[in-house]
């Protein structure tokens, strides 16, 4: 929780803050949690101050500029002590404003690490004049590392590493599935690698000691979306539309890069031709080879030959959007499928919680698309979270088909056990319960109407445990 995070003093704003234009809104960590005052760049989307509020210690209003400061300030004091990069504060002010890149969410939050770490928004590099700014990226890499040698003296490593390849190679009008691409994402790895090895040894020729840049696919964390990254490190692109059902950035980016409007985009998807090509594992791994020559840390290499072979939908696919209310909060489950009517995958999209939790409903919604694309039956899946118990629940208002949910993630399921097996799920508990002599006092606790919400923990119950769920045909 926010409050036991250690207090930091508040910063002035730097320089570079001066004449940008900020707006203020109401955010929250957690959906449990209370909402904070957070004022940021008027710029920035909702997902970047709900990343604030988490980041940000304690738990009163949040003001990026002063957050910023009290990470980047001590780097400019020792940077000054020195006599060593003049103006790096201004410079890490700069390239947050510019969401270029900024340090990983433990330097951001306060908690101790071991080591410290910064990652690039690549996509933010891009200028659709010029291209891909090569200079201002190895500019901005050797910054980092530079900072992060300054930031935690005693660390002998440090990580410096890059986000949203997929964005990137979208506004190039680049197929991540194709030898260009790799080419260019190799290129960008290889600068990425000098010009962080320049940096810290720079660091270790003026103080002495021993620095040693690693280069990363740090794994995604809130300092992205303070960002505005859109893909976590090399990884091509799920979907192209958000989970209010628009184009993403990346998306728009490809159509800028290929001279395509939305509704020709829409037209040519019609007709089976959909310029928005979703890259499988095989892809994935190819663009994995392609940069692990250059970069010293780099996820688990996608294998295409584990397990059975993806079925890639189809461009052109029809589906359901299903928008409800759960116990207040609301909630869109959207749908695509193949042309014989199996569901192949689903989208979550949230309105008020809070950037962590969207963004782990967002990545188990692809988890269960990508099982659902590689033969998992949906069967299964039902089983597994249909009365799953954890807030937001309470009554479902929406969808006539389901009265109450014990979560998010049941009504999910149960909605797409009614539309896609033609079942409507019941718990089969009480069955077994009547069958022992059980009367419905007994039963009651165990179908009480206040779901269970987070840390609430049941008393121990010694009758019959409930022998699972229950299909039941329309």
């Amino acid at each position: 929780m926010s409050k036991h995070r250690p207090l930091i003093a508040p910063q002035p704003p730097d320089k570079a803050w001066h004449g940008v234009r900020t707006r203020r809104l109401l955010a929250g960590a957690d959906p449990d949690e209370a909402l904070r005052q957070i004022t940021l760049p008027a710029s920035w989307d909702d997902e970047a101050a709900s990343a604030l509020a988490e980041l940000a210690p304690g738990n009163g209003p949040v003001f990026a500029a002063e957050v910023a400061g009290s990470w980047i300030s001590p780097i400019a004091a020792r940077a000054g002590a020195a006599g060593l990069e003049a103006g790096i504060g201004s410079a890490l002010h700069r390239m947050l404003l510019e969401r270029r890149g900024t340090a990983a969410a433990p330097v951001w939050s306060g908690f101790g690490f071991k080591t410290p770490g910064f990652v690039l928004n690549l996509a933010a590099f891009h200028d659709p004049e010029l291209g891909f700014d090569t200079a201002g990226f190895a500019e901005c890499a050797r910054i980092a590392a530079v900072a992060m040698a300054l930031l935690s003296p005693q660390a002998g490593h440090l990580a410096v590493g890059m986000a949203d390849l997929a964005g990137l190679l979208a506004d190039l009008g680049l197929e991540y599935d194709s030898a260009a691409a790799r080419a260019e994402a190799a290129r960008i790895a290889r600068v990425l690698r000098q010009s962080a090895d320049a940096g810290a040894a720079q660091v270790a020729e003026r103080l002495g000691g021993h620095h040693a840049a690693t280069t990363a696919i740090l794994p995604p964390d809130l300092a992205c979306a303070l960002l505005g990254v859109e893909t976590g490190g090399i990884a091509p692109a799920f979907s192209p539309l958000d989970d209010a059902g628009h184009l993403t950035r990346q998306a728009r980016g490809l159509l800028a890069a290929l001279g395509m409007s939305p509704e020709a985009a829409l037209a040519e998807t019609l007709a089976g031709r959909s310029p928005f090509a979703l890259p499988g594992s095989a892809a994935h791994a190819a663009m994995h080879d392609a940069v692990a020559p250059y970069l010293h840390v780099m996820p688990a290499r996608p294998d295409p030959a584990e397990g059975p072979q993806r079925q890639e939908l189809p461009a052109r696919r029809r589906g359901v959007t299903q928008n409800v209310t759960v116990g207040g909060h609301r909630l869109q489950l959207r749908t695509g499928e193949y042309a014989d009517g199996r569901l192949g995958e689903i989208a979550i999209g949230l309105n008020k919680e809070g950037a962590a939790f969207r963004g782990l409903m967002d990545n188990f919604a692809v988890a269960v698309s990508l099982g659902l694309q590689h033969g998992v039956p949906l069967a299964e899946f039902v089983e597994a979270f249909t009365f799953t118990r954890f807030g937001p629940a309470g009554p479902v208002e929406g969808d006539p088909a389901v009265a109450r949910a014990t979560s998010m993630l049941d009504y999910v399921f149960r909605n797409l056990a009614q539309t896609y097996l033609g079942q409507t799920v019941t718990e089969a508990e009480e069955e077994a319960i009547d069958t022992l002599g059980g009367g419905a006092l007994d039963r009651a606790p165990l179908r009480s109407s206040a779901p269970l919400l987070p840390m609430d923990l049941p008393q121990e119950d010694t009758r019959p445990k409930r022998r699972g769920l229950r299909l039941v045909s329309k």
